[in-house]
This record gives structure tokens, C-alpha cells and sequence, in this order.
């Protein structure tokens, strides 16, 4: 089983905006690509991606048409005020997000 672990909404550390594009980048491409993902796992600042105003919905809709099961943490919805803004997938929470990560064949962490 392939994790996508996505803890941000930018991809490394330094300009945000740059992280931004870099992430959105990277999410199509591998929505285009044959490069499977059984599971994606959105926590912290990563459920920015998940919920209204995310630039890379279509990106994930792809992945999840092709069989990726999509989950943002419940805490971190909760925290930034965004439980009823999810577009996309369900609400995950810690004990989901350890077992698979423990489990996983593969984790990607862009």
C-alpha cells in the first residue's frame, strides 16, 4: 500500500508561495502518472488542500478517481475552523493515520 502523507499546503520549507506552486505541481503530475496511491492522508495545514479554496481539488479528485482513498484529519479541521468547508474524501483521525503509516509498503512526503 502507497501513503501519500501531506502535512502542508507548500512543498519544503522557505517561501510559501513557492512551496504552494511547487506542491500543486508535483499533485498533478502524479495524478497524471501511473504511479499508484492507495491512500491519502492530509493533517496540519494539509487539509487546506482538501477544503474550499484549494487549488489543487482537481489534482486530488484525479488520484481519488483512480482509486486513492482521501482522509483529513478531524482535530486539524476542527482547529482551523473547517469542518463544514471539506470538498473532498472524509474525516480521518491519529490512530487511522499511525497504523497506516506504520504499515504502509511506501510513504511519499513531498
Amino acid at each position: 500500500m502507497t501513503f501519500l502523507c501531506l502535512s502542508s499546503d507548500t512543498m519544503g520549507r522557505g517561501n510559501d508561495e513557492l512551496g504552494r506552486k511547487l506542491l500543486k505541481v508535483f499533485l498533478e503530475k502524479l495524478a497524471a502518472s501511473e504511479i499508484p496511491v492507495d491512500m491519502i492522508g492530509c493533517s496540519n495545514h494539509g487539509v487546506l488542500l482538501t477544503t474550499e479554496g484549494s487549488e489543487v481539488i482537481d489534482s486530488l479528485r484525479a488520484l481519488e478517481a483512480r482509486g486513492a482513498r482521501i482522509a483529513s484529519c478531524g482535530t486539524c479541521l476542527d482547529y482551523l475552523n473547517l469542518q463544514d468547508k471539506l470538498l473532498i474524501g472524509g474525516v480521518g483521525n491519529m490512530d487511522d493515520n499511525m497504523r497506516i503509516m506504520a504499515t504502509a509498503d511506501r510513504v511519499i512526503k513531498p
